[in-house]
């Protein structure tokens, strides 16, 4: 018959990795990111297309001048699909817009559900 189990905490000691917060000397650089809705907005026509056998991966680039949604249809070195969010483009010709695996541009745009239906036709647009 076994003791009580010992106390291993005694055995683990912290590491700290990087900089104490706060006495960091190079500023936070800042990263373009989808926000929560237009995530959502992508994973749904995303969703759909997994479910029905067309698509089968996909991989997110959060950059310091914008984001990118890459869109696979089995592994392989290049993506099918590129969503990307470049907010400096935002009063031109919109910050949103898809390309697909040659690098042309399908749809650009300032709204996104818009952009995403020339990935799914039928994809309605709600408000």
């Amino acid at each position: 018959m076994q003791g009580p189990p010992k106390d291993r905490s005694s055995n683990l000691a912290l590491v700290h990795v990087g900089e104490p917060s706060g006495q960091s000397n190079r500023p936070v650089q800042s990263v373009v990111a989808f926000e929560r809705r237009e995530l959502m907005q992508i994973l749904s026509v995303y969703g759909r297309k997994v479910g029905s056998g067309e698509w089968r991966d996909y991989a997110m680039d959060f950059l310091k001048d914008r984001a990118l949604f890459s869109i696979y249809a089995r592994v392989s070195e290049r993506p099918l699909y590129v969503v990307e969010k470049n907010p400096k483009l935002r009063n031109k010709q919109g910050q949103f817009m898809v390309t697909n695996q040659q690098g042309r541009i399908l749809k650009r745009g300032h709204d996104l559900a818009q952009v995403l239906r020339v990935l799914d036709p039928d994809l309605m647009v709600v408000s």
